[in-house]
């Protein structure tokens, strides 16, 4: 059965290019394909929802605020750290992204923004937080997600995406 539209359960392909304050941020292109599995929140919620209903062929710019992509910035999500907390602190430079786990195992990966007497700050904000988002988004492909791939949340690969193409 083929897919007509972008819906759940639906793995798309598409271009994108993302601008965030008149600079290029992310781009992905017919040679290498973003592919998400839609509904499985893959891709920010703005984006996803401006999404619903596409076919392939169809071209969507869209701009996505702060709220609806990855939150405002919150000063909150900063946290600082003695050197010998983080391992490897010795080679760590300004704006190198590190991994702390947490009590219960979990590992968060924050950004080094400041490097001082033996401490150092790590901002767990995403770096586009606060940021709004313009994307110009092309649908190129769409089929139905496999019983592992909903289980999963994800898709697995690109294979099937263009069955039509071999004939």
């Amino acid at each position: 059965m083929s897919v007509e539209t972008i819906a759940d359960g639906v793995v798309v392909s598409m271009t994108y290019q993302l601008m965030v304050d008149g600079e290029e941020a992310g781009r992905a292109g017919e040679d290498e394909p973003l592919e998400y599995l839609h509904g499985a929140d893959n891709i920010v919620p703005g984006l996803e929802a401006a999404l619903v209903g596409k076919k392939v062929g169809d071209r969507v710019q869209v701009i996505v605020p702060p709220e609806e992509a990855y939150g405002e910035y919150d000063d909150e999500e900063m946290d600082e750290f003695s050197m010998e907390e983080i391992p490897g602190s010795e080679n760590l430079e300004l704006g190198m992204i590190v991994e702390v786990e947490d009590d219960d195992g979990y590992i968060y990966e924050g950004t080094v923004v400041e490097i001082e007497d033996g401490t150092i700050l790590v901002d767990f904000n995403h770096p586009l937080a606060g940021k709004t988002l313009n994307f110009d988004v092309t649908v190129i492909g769409l089929r139905e997600a496999d019983a592992e791939e909903l289980e999963h949340g994800h898709p697995h690969s690109l294979a099937g995406m263009f069955e039509d193409d071999e004939e």
